[in-house]
C-alpha cells in the first residue's frame, strides 16, 4: 500500500486543486485523517463530493467551511484566486495548528504575502504545479518558505509525488518554472491542434486526424519515457537521411521553434512577473 500522508485541507479546489485532489485520490495512498475540500458554491462541492475519503463543503451554505477544515489538517492547500489569498489567510491564521504546512497552489504570490499574514512562524510552501496531476503525470515545483523544515519538504514533496514528478528551486525560480511545466500543457495542446488541422487540410476526416494527431503525441512520450533516451536522439533515429522526416523537420527548424519558445516562455514570466506586482 502507499505511504500514508497527513490530513489534507484544499481550500478552493477548482482547477488546479482539484487537479491535485483527484490526483491524490486516484493515487490510493491513504491519508490519515481524511481529506476535506472547500469551494464557494454546492454546484462546485458536489463535483467533489463522490470522490472516495473526501468531506466537501460549499461556504455559501457553512461559512465557517475553511477554518473548520484548517482545524483539522496538517497540509493546507490554498488554491483560491491570488486575489483572494490574503484575505484567506487571514480568515484561517487563529485556526492553524501549531504543525500546520501551509502551501500555496496560487499564480503570483510569493511566501512574503504568506509571511506577512499568517507570520514569520507558520511553516509556508509555495508550489507550481501542472493540470496533469489529474492523471499522476503532473511536473510540480516546491520553494519552501522561511519557517519550512526539512521534514516538511519531505512531506510536501510525498503530497506532489503521489501526482507525478517534483522539482525543489528557490523561490526565485518559481515563476521561471512555471513558464515551462505550468504552461507547458497548453503548449503541447496546441501542437497537437494544429497538427491535427494540418491532417484534416489532406483531406482526413476529423475523427481520423484526431485520432492520429493525438496518438502519436502520446504514443512519442510514452517512447520517451521507456526509452530514457534524450529526446533529439529519438528525433535522429526517425529523420532517415533524405526522407521524408528530414524534409519536414527541416521546415520546422527553419521557422525557428527555438526563438519561438523562447519568446513564448519570456511573454510568460513578464506576465507573472505583472501578476505578483498585482497588474
Amino acid at each position: 500500500m502507499a505511504d500514508s500522508l497527513p490530513a489534507l485541507a484544499f481550500l478552493g479546489a477548482g482547477s488546479m486543486g482539484g487537479a491535485i485532489l483527484q490526483g491524490v485520490v486516484a493515487s490510493g495512498a491513504p491519508v490519515d485523517g481524511g481529506i476535506v475540500a472547500t469551494n464557494r458554491t454546492r454546484e462546485k462541492a458536489d463535483a467533489l463530493a463522490s470522490l472516495a475519503g473526501v468531506t466537501s463543503i460549499a461556504l455559501d451554505e457553512n461559512p465557517a467551511g475553511n477554518t473548520e477544515a484548517v482545524a483539522a489538517a496538517r497540509i493546507i492547500l490554498v488554491g483560491v484566486k491570488p486575489a483572494m489569498v490574503p484575505d484567506l489567510l487571514r480568515e484561517i491564521a487563529p485556526a492553524l495548528r501549531d504543525d500546520a504546512i501551509v502551501v500555496s497552489l496560487a499564480a503570483g504570490v510569493t511566501l512574503a504575502t504568506f509571511t506577512e499574514v499568517l507570520g514569520e512562524r507558520v511553516h509556508t510552501v509555495r508550489s507550481m504545479p501542472n493540470t496533469p496531476a489529474t492523471v499522476g503525470q503532473a511536473v510540480t515545483g516546491i520553494a519552501g518558505g522561511p519557517a519550512a523544515t526539512d521534514d516538511d519538504m519531505a512531506l510536501v514533496r510525498a503530497l506532489f509525488e503521489k501526482v507525478g514528478a517534483v522539482i525543489k528551486v528557490p523561490e526565485s525560480q518559481i515563476d521561471a518554472l512555471s513558464t515551462v511545466s505550468g504552461s507547458g500543457p497548453a503548449y503541447v495542446f496546441l501542437l497537437i491542434e494544429k497538427l491535427t488541422d494540418a491532417a484534416r487540410g489532406m483531406g482526413f476526416s476529423d475523427a481520423d486526424a484526431r485520432l492520429m494527431s493525438e496518438q502519436t503525441f502520446i504514443g512519442a512520450a510514452a517512447l520517451l519515457a521507456a526509452s530514457g533516451e534524450d529526446p533529439a536522439e529519438l528525433r535522429r533515429r526517425v529523420t532517415s537521411p533524405k526522407g521524408t522526416t528530414e524534409r519536414a523537420v527541416a521546415v520546422l527548424q527553419d521557422a525557428r521553434l527555438d526563438d519561438v519558445f523562447a519568446e513564448a516562455t519570456a511573454a510568460a514570466l513578464a506576465r507573472a512577473k505583472e501578476l505578483a506586482a498585482g497588474a
